[in-house]
């Protein structure tokens, strides 16, 4: 019997709870310093249906963890901003009257989908929007394993 890359390295993306995931890359991208935040980050609400910006100091690396997630999770499709901005939009208040769904901001996405790419997690896809590149998918498959593990007895 032969074994897998995701036998060996104990799970992939999709063997993973969303939230640990996304909670443990977000720390590796910020730990490890290659991506930059935008002068704007502190003050940009993230879609014009919100009132306020994200109260988490470091939403923007939860968002670009939970980016490559969604491109990891549905190569072929070619996600685009475009596409970002729809799953991340939401219902926007109207007061008395009824609510409406709004998209997210595009210039977040666009921002990070570009960070993404310099730092090599992901690239453009010939037919459109973005894929993983197999560095990005190694890394993306290489913190799944270690949220997965289980805990070391000391």
């Amino acid at each position: 019997m032969t074994t897998t890359l995701t036998q060996k390295t104990g799970g992939c993306v999709k063997d993973v709870a969303a939230q640990q995931f996304i909670v443990a890359y977000a720390a590796h991208l910020k730990k490890s310093g290659k991506i930059q935040l935008p002068k704007w980050a502190d003050i940009v609400k993230t879609g014009t249906a919100k009132e306020l910006p994200p109260n988490n100091p470091d939403w923007y690396y939860v968002r670009a963890a939970s980016m490559a997630r969604k491109i990891y999770l549905r190569h072929g499709s070619g996600l685009g901003v475009g596409s970002f901005r729809k799953l991340y939009g939401s219902r926007k208040r109207n007061g008395t009257a009824p609510s409406h769904f709004r998209l997210a901001a595009g210039g977040v996405a666009r921002h990070i989908l570009q960070q993404l790419e310099k730092i090599r997690v992901i690239e453009a896809d010939p037919k459109g929007g973005r894929k993983l590149t197999s560095n990005g998918r190694r890394d993306l498959d290489r913190i799944a394993g270690q949220v997965n593990a289980p805990p070391k007895a000391e």
